[in-house]
C-alpha cells in the first residue's frame, strides 16, 4: 500500500462549540490540497441521517458514537483520513471506537479540543448554551450532562488561546509526523 493510500480517523472530541468542525473543516481542506482522499462526518450531519433514531441519553450517545466509529474505520480502512468532529461525550465509548480500529490495524488519533466551556458558551455557535439557560433544553453537554475528556489523547488544542489556523497546523503536523498526512 503506498503512503497516499494510508487511512486514518481523525476523531475530534470536545464540548458543543469548541471548535472541532471549524478545525475538521480546514484540516480537510488541506488535506484535499495535498491529494489525500478526505471526508469529514460530521456530528450533526450524521444525527440527521444515520443516527436519527437516537436521542441523548447515555446509552444512546454510546451507540452513536459505536456507529460513527464503525464508519470512520471502514473508510479509514479503505485510505480515506477520516476527520470525525464529534463530542463523544463519554471515555468508554471512545475506547471502543479506538480498540476497533486497533483490532482492524487502522490508524486511530484522538483530538481534544480543549475549550472550556465558558469560552465555548460565549461562542454558542449553535444557540444550545442559550436554550439551556431558558431552560429549554436540558441535558447540554458539559453544562447538564457530563464530559469525560481523554486523559492521553494524542493532541490536545486549547483553541481558545490560539488561532483556528494554529490549531490545524498543529493538527496536520502531527498527522504529517505519523505519515498519516
Amino acid at each position: 500500500m503506498s503512503a497516499a493510500a494510508v487511512g486514518a480517523t481523525v476523531w475530534l472530541t470536545g464540548l458543543p462549540s469548541a471548535g472541532k468542525s471549524t478545525i475538521a473543516r480546514a484540516a480537510a481542506e488541506a488535506l484535499r490540497s495535498a491529494g489525500r482522499r478526505t471526508q469529514i462526518l460530521d456530528g450533526d450531519e450524521l444525527r440527521a441521517h444515520l443516527t436519527a433514531d437516537l436521542g441523548f441519553s447515555r446509552a444512546d450517545r454510546d451507540v452513536n458514537v459505536r456507529r460513527v466509529g464503525y464508519v470512520a474505520q471502514l473508510l479509514a480502512a479503505h485510505g480515506v483520513t477520516v476527520l470525525v468532529p464529534v463530542i463523544a461525550p463519554y471515555v468508554d465509548a471512545r475506547a471502543e471506537v479506538r480498540a476497533r480500529h486497533e483490532a482492524a490495524g487502522t490508524a486511530y488519533v484522538e483530538v481534544h479540543v480543549a475549550t472550556p466551556v465558558e469560552v465555548c458558551a460565549g461562542r454558542d455557535v449553535k444557540g444550545l448554551y442559550a436554550r439551556q439557560a431558558r431552560g429549554e433544553l436540558s441535558g447540554l453537554t458539559g453544562v447538564d450532562d457530563p464530559y469525560e475528556p481523554p486523559a492521553a489523547p494524542e493532541l490536545r488544542l486549547p483553541a481558545h488561546e490560539q488561532t483556528g489556523t494554529e490549531s490545524t497546523r498543529a493538527l496536520l503536523a502531527l498527522l504529517r509526523e505519523r505519515g498519516l498526512a
